[in-house]
C-alpha cells in the first residue's frame, strides 16, 4: 500500500469463466441484497455483457469487479449509430473501499472499451463520483430512456459518442427487475 492509502500492487485483467464463483461471492458481500449478483448473472448469461474485469490482489483475492452491458439504440434523426455499453455494477471488497481499487477498475475498463470500439458509456451513480472518468449528466439528457437525473451520466470515448445524439436507448432484459 503506498503512503496516500491506495493499493498499487493489485492486477486488473478480464474475467474468467473460472472467476464467476468467486465474483458471486464478492457481489454477495458487498450489496445488502442479491439483486447486483443476479443482475451480473442473468446479464453474462443472456450475452448482453459487453465487458467483465476483474481486481485481483498479489495472494488471489478478488478486490473489485466491473461490469458493462450493452445498451441498444435507435438513432434519432439523420445521426449515426452509436455503440453504447452501460457500467452496472462496480464493486469493491469491504476493507478495501477507498484505496483506488474501482479508480483503477474504471480507468482499465474505460480504456478497454474504447479498444473494443465502444462510442458511449453510461452509468446511473453518484454525481460526486463518476465526472472524474469523464461522466456528465448535462450530456445524458442527450440519451432518452428509462433513466435521467443527475445521477445519470454519460462518457463518450469517440467523437460519435459526443456527436452522434440524441439517441433512444433500451437496457438489457435483466434492468427491467431494478424499475
Amino acid at each position: 500500500m503506498s503512503k496516500d492509502g491506495t493499493i498499487s500492487d493489485i492486477t486488473i485483467r478480464e474475467l474468467t469463466p473460472a472467476d464467476e464463483k468467486a465474483v458471486a461471492a464478492l457481489l454477495l458481500s458487498v450489496y445488502p441484497s442479491d439483486m447486483e449478483a443476479r443482475l451480473v448473472h442473468k446479464l453474462r448469461h443472456c450475452g448482453a455483457l459487453v465487458l467483465e474485469q476483474v481486481a485481483v490482489a498479489p495472494d488471489g483475492a478478488f478486490l473489485g469487479h466491473i461490469a458493462f452491458s450493452r445498451v441498444t439504440n435507435t438513432t434519432i434523426g439523420a445521426n449515426q449509430a452509436v455503440q453504447v455499453a452501460c457500467l452496472a455494477p462496480v464493486s469493491i471488497r469491504a476493507g478495501e473501499q477507498r484505496k483506488g481499487i474501482g479508480s483503477r477498475l474504471i480507468e482499465s475498463s474505460m480504456k478497454r472499451l474504447g479498444e473494443l470500439q465502444e462510442d458511449l458509456v453510461l452509468v446511473l451513480g453518484p454525481p460526486s463520483y463518476f465526472p472524474r472518468f469523464g461522466f456528465d449528466a448535462d450530456l445524458a439528457k442527450k440519451v432518452h430512456g428509462p433513466y435521467a437525473g443527475a445521477a445519470f451520466m454519460a462518457a463518450p470515448l469517440t467523437e460519435a459518442g459526443s456527436n452522434n445524439l440524441p439517441i433512444e436507448v433500451t437496457f438489457a432484459t435483466p434492468f427491467e427487475e431494478f424499475d
